[in-house]
């Protein structure tokens, strides 16, 4: 039987879909995502929507930012920036499931870290400003989608955003061509691959937020980008 590149890749497992992942292939496969956030939009795409909410917010405010599977702590970083730019300060939590890069997200940014499960996490409702959730959904069941889509959007105040991929052959080729150049660990070379086919239409993504009873705006980026985003009131930003 010949499987589509769609079923091939939900059937697969990823480095980091594993949480007893050895350290180093772990720490090396989330060095290359820092680049490839960098280099191919990933980071673009999550600060063009958190910043839709970050202008509508008062000069001089505090305000908090969790960032779900932060990973190394690229993305929670960067918008740390865009909202001191805004004369906004982002106090800034991530929440990893590997203890190698909750250590390395923070040894490197300061970051406060904690370790747990993304589908229950341990905040009461409406514990922070901001959620953001980059690239995680994609590793997730239906199932497991709708929980996490559900807990992002209980534990926030004001608004959540979720970047993605969008699912797309010439983009797992493009990244699977980049990734010699780039000197890729061979896991991320393989992983990059699953994660595109992984990834979501904007018809699913949106279909996902309204499944936890969200209504979000879905859209598209450059470099296969997808974002989802909302505001506690029900709004759009």
């Amino acid at each position: 039987m010949i499987l589509s590149a769609r079923t091939w890749a939900r059937r697969s497992a990823e480095l980091l879909d594993d949480p007893a992942a050895d350290d180093g292939a772990v720490l090396a496969s989330l060095g290359d995502i820092v680049r490839v956030n960098r280099l191919f939009g990933g980071v673009r795409a999550a600060l063009a929507r958190l910043d839709e909410f970050f202008r509508e917010e008062t000069p001089a405010r505090a305000l908090s930012l969790l960032d779900v599977g932060t990973g190394l702590g690229d993305i929670p970083v960067a918008a740390a920036r865009r909202a001191r730019s805004r004369g906004l300060t982002l106090r800034l939590v991530g929440l990893e499931q590997h203890p190698a890069a909750a250590r390395e997200a923070r040894s490197r940014h300061g970051l406060a870290m904690l370790l747990a499960d993304a589908g229950r996490l341990p905040f009461r409702d409406g514990a922070v400003d901001f959620v953001l959730c980059s690239q995680l959904l994609h590793h997730l069941d239906a199932a497991a989608a709708t929980r996490l889509v559900v807990e992002l959007d209980r534990v926030a105040r004001r608004g959540v955003v979720i970047a993605d991929l969008h699912r797309s052959a010439l983009a797992a080729a493009g990244i699977f061509l980049a990734s010699f150049p780039l000197r890729f660990h061979p896991a991320t070379r393989r992983d990059s691959v699953i994660s595109v086919f992984r990834g979501f239409t904007p018809q699913e993504l949106g279909a996902v937020c309204r499944s936890a009873g969200v209504a979000a705006r879905v859209r598209r980026h450059a470099g296969f980008r997808l974002t989802a985003a909302w505001r506690k009131n029900g709004g759009h930003p």
